[in-house]
């Protein structure tokens, strides 16, 4: 696990100093702490309060954030083989894939939902998994323009990237992928924020809420999960329609010319993977969505564009994690790291 050790370790001796350097970095004080005993100030951001080993090469952070009022929310990391962040004299800095979850999922749904963990194409990789919120849709809310809490747009991209590269492993090449809310949460982020993502995947997303009404009524309806004010995320739809519009993939699909796209979806009717029966309006709606933002990403002249329309199937993790292998040769190309 540390850069001078062999290529090759005994297993049981492996797992051993994975769990010595998660130990460590659990007693470790942290950069703000030590600043605090020192007197002096520290600046808003996001803070490790808590480090957990939850299996082999999987670790949870704790971070304390500001963009989120304070709160302590949590991220998981996939970690790739070698990786001790704490190892100051030969620290490594890795290439690492973003992992989004959908609505009403948290930042264990991708280990616990897929193969993720076994996937030996991502042991050289560091992965992300953040929590997002049951529905924060990867956005600073609008809040009635009073913005604030929650704040998960400046969380991820802000907060949560300079801590990882700090003090983490994590590396300046970065590729996003996410399901659903957490697809259209990929593809902002690599539109909002040019440079920080070198490709980004889609499977089933959300990827243009304004396509029309049964598009918008949905993801109201999402809004309004769990006794929410469905107006606090991005406002009305026709009065704030700018704020909508510029967290529409479709609207940001000049943003994305240059960036390597992959988009997927069923189109709701009964898949090879699903029960007898099952269909899916969602999947449906959002199997529109993707094929307006696939031609308008054509129309604006954008180069690297992957699609796998792949008719019947319905909103479910049996294609996410299909789909996830599917891209993953575009991923890690994108980061010049083999495999796939």
């Amino acid at each position: 696990m540390f850069a001078n050790a062999p290529t090759v370790l005994n297993p049981l001796r492996a797992r051993l100093l994975l769990v010595l350097a998660v130990l460590l970095a659990t007693l470790a004080p942290t950069a703000p702490a030590l600043a605090r005993e020192r007197g002096e100030a520290t600046r808003p951001g996001a803070e490790v309060v808590a480090v957990t080993q939850v299996a082999d090469r999987q670790v949870d952070l704790s971070v304390r954030s500001t963009a989120l009022g304070g709160r302590t929310v949590h991220v998981r990391l996939l970690t790739p083989d070698g990786w001790n962040p704490h190892d100051r004299r030969h620290r490594q800095h890795w290439p690492t894939l973003w992992l989004l979850h959908g609505c009403c999922g948290d930042y264990t749904s991708w280990t616990s939902m897929t193969d993720v963990a076994e996937t030996d194409s991502l042991r050289d990789v560091l992965v992300v998994m953040p929590e997002a919120g049951w529905n924060g849709w990867y956005s600073d809310w609008w809040n009635h323009g009073e913005g604030g809490d929650p704040a998960w747009e400046t969380f991820h991209t802000e907060e949560l990237r300079h801590l990882l590269e700090r003090d983490w492993g994590a590396g300046s090449d970065r590729v996003v992928a996410g399901l659903s809310m957490g697809g259209q949460g990929a593809l902002l982020y690599a539109a909002r924020h040019p440079g920080m993502f070198r490709a980004t995947a889609a499977f089933s997303g959300s990827a243009h809420p304004l396509l029309n009404d049964e598009s918008v009524d949905r993801i109201m309806g999402f809004f309004a999960g769990q006794g929410d004010d469905p107006l606090r995320v991005w406002g009305d739809p026709v009065a704030q329609r700018r704020i909508w519009q510029a967290h529409d993939p479709f609207h940001l699909a000049k943003r994305l010319r240059s960036v390597p796209v992959y988009l997927s979806c069923g189109d709701g009717t009964t898949g090879p993977l699903d029960p007898p029966g099952a269909t899916s309006a969602l999947e449906a709606d959002f199997n529109r969505q993707n094929h307006a933002l696939a031609a308008e990403l054509k129309r604006v002249g954008a180069r690297h564009v992957t699609t796998n329309f792949y008719g019947p199937g319905t909103h479910g993790w049996a294609y996410w994690e299909r789909e996830l292998h599917a891209s993953l040769p575009m991923l890690l190309g994108a980061l010049g790291v083999g495999g796939g």
